[in-house]
Order: structure tokens, then sequence, then C-alpha cells
């Protein structure tokens, strides 16, 4: 997942899911758009990112195919700037997917859309990822205890003898910190003693002042500070001052209000805005034409690159013949020198010109 806020982000009003989403793609890229679309809201959707977790492409693969899903329609990375309401700024990187092709013009009027947006809750400026456990992941090792001394054999039991009862530990009932205080007014003054069935009927008002912020100190305070010389019932003063002395309850937070006063495309690969280089189909021409001539470090690239190798040396290099190809969609190789001779004979004309 990417940082909270940012990663992919569908582009909306799509086309029901069919079996030929991507028939339209080279299979390479067919499979990573099949990726992409099934990634949850979020997901980083860099090049790297996702060659990491593929288990056949690598970086240059994914970035090529990235190029082509963008130039297909189906990617665009808009860059947004957002205007808060307490006049801070700042510009923002989103990535937009689209299962359906769309046209450069859709994508155009979709940016242009983006300019007065209101986007609060996509706004939190400052929120750091937040990465959970997995939930295969093994718990952390524990230090070593200390090694316990063995446990000493116990003497057998007689048959006649009966065994003593084993005394059980009294449980020690959990209170609360807003139960403690209460019960702790005795110390801080005599006068404000309260018994148990104050303190119980009282906790939850204390909680309260905890819930809105105040500590045990200020309801001590609050309780024993301006007493009279003398109190008769300190539970009904406690009651009436936790009541009549409660603090506010703390305005709720909300978030800024964030507008995009401005949106641009920008390229997919280098991240240059449509404002300072040519875009064709969201790929600036330097990187289009970088990513067509860039060798690729799959095995399948590598694969092809190597079979591409040994059909461009000549026969007269090889030690024996090259055989037949094995099927028709793979070119058969000419040797240029032996086919010139073969013309010339069937010409009538010597092997070898004089």
């Amino acid at each position: 997942m990417a940082k909270t806020g940012y990663g992919k982000r569908l582009a909306g009003d799509e086309d029901p899911h069919t079996e030929v989403d991507f028939g339209h793609l080279y299979p390479r890229d067919a499979e990573i758009a099949t990726l992409i679309d099934y990634l949850p809201d979020g997901s980083a959707m860099g090049y790297k990112a996702i060659a990491a977790e593929h288990p056949d492409y690598g970086q240059q693969a994914v970035r090529t195919s990235l190029r082509r899903l963008t130039e297909a329609g189906h990617l665009r990375w808009i860059k947004e700037h957002l205007t808060v309401e307490d006049n801070s700024m700042r510009w923002v990187t989103r990535t937009y997917w689209s299962r359906t092709r769309r046209s450069e013009a859709w994508w155009a009027e979709f940016v242009r859309a983006r300019h007065g947006r209101d986007v609060t809750h996509e706004y939190q400026p400052g929120l750091a990822r937040v990465t959970e456990p997995a939930p295969d992941a093994e718990p952390e090792a524990k230090p070593d205890a200390e090694p316990q001394p063995e446990a000493q054999p116990q003497p057998e039991a007689k048959p006649d003898a009966q065994p003593q009862p084993q005394p059980q530990p009294t449980p020690t009932p959990k209170t609360t910190l807003a139960y403690r205080t209460l019960a702790q007014l005795r110390a801080a003054d005599p006068r404000m003693a309260l018994s148990e069935a104050d303190c119980k009927r009282l906790e939850p008002s204390a909680a309260e002042w905890l819930a809105r912020g105040a500590s045990p100190d200020d309801i001590t305070r609050a309780l024993t500070a301006g007493l009279p010389p003398t109190i008769t019932n300190p539970g009904g003063l406690a009651r009436n001052r936790l009541e009549n002395k409660m603090p506010p309850k703390p305005p709720a937070k909300t978030r800024p209000r964030a507008r995009v006063t401005r949106a641009v495309m920008i390229c997919g690969l280098c991240e240059e805005p449509e404002t300072s280089v040519q875009l064709i189909n969201g790929i600036c021409v330097e990187c289009s034409a970088e990513t067509e001539t860039e060798p690729c470090d799959c095995e399948h690239c590598r694969a092809d690159a190597a079979a591409d190798a040994r059909r461009a040396i000549p026969n007269t290099f090889l030690a024996r013949p090259r055989p037949a190809p094995e099927s028709e969609s793979e070119p058969e190789v000419v040797d240029v020198t032996e086919r010139i001779a073969e013309l010339r004979r069937a010409a009538g004309l010597p092997a070898k010109p004089r």
C-alpha cells in the first residue's frame, strides 16, 4: 500500500467486467493490467513496487508495460495543487486507473473537471504510512528467561493420608482511575473521606471529567478547595461539585477544507508536467523513445533477445548448417552470399564475378 491518501485511484464511470477487458493489449501488458485492476484502492503504483510483487517480470518490463497502458488510455498521472483554508498550499500527485479505455480528450476533460473540487477527506497532511503486521508473521522472539531450578521430586503420599486443601488466593478487585481518584480524597483532606458506596455512585461523574480532558489532580482540587470547617455529608458535597464544576466538552476536531485550485497532467515516467514537455497519450516524447529502445531484464525478454542474436549469425559462421524453422511464425534466416551465388548460377553467370 502507498502512503495514506495516495496510490491507486479509480477514475470512475467504468463498464462492467468482461473477459476481453484487455484483449487489445500484448499478453504481458494485459497480465500487468489485470494485476493493477484487482489491486485495492491506495495500492502503490510505481513500477518498482509492482515488479517486486510480480513473479515473472522485472522493473524494466513493468515500466514499459505501464507506458503502454498509459498510451492505451488506462492510466494517467495528475498533479493537483491544493489550497487549504489556513492559506497553506501543496502539490500532490494522483494516479488514476480506468479499466475502460479512455481517449486523450476524455482524460483532458477529466483533468479540467478536477479544478475546484473539494478534497477535504483526501487531504491528510503529516500522516505517515502505517504498516500492519502480516497475519502469518511469527511473533518476535523474547529474550531467554532465567533458567528455573528443576522441580524436586515430591514424596509419594500414603494411601491413607488425606490431601491438605491448598489456600486459594483472594482475587484483587480491579478499579478504574476515577474510582481510585475518589477513594484517595481521604488522603488529600480527611473531611472528604468518601465511603465505598459514595465512590461507586460518583464514579461515572468522575469518569466523565477524565473523558473531557481533566486530570486526577484537577478532580482532587475541585473537591477539596474552599471546604467549610465541618462537613456532615461529604458524598453529597462531592456530587454537587462534580456536577456544577464539570469541564466543557472539547471541540470536535475538524479537518481543514482543501480544494484543488490547479491540476495538470504529468508524464507517468519522468513526472514532467504538460506545461514544460509535450505529452502524447500521457507520456512525453523522450520517455516514449527511451522505453522503446531500453532492454528488458525479465526472463522472457532475455530469451527472446538470445534467440534474435542466434538468428542474426550468418550460416557461413556456423559449424554446421542451421536447422529449418520449427514453425511458420519463426522467420527463416537466409545467407545473402549463398543466395547471390545461387541466382548467378541460375542466370548462367559464374558464381563469383571476375
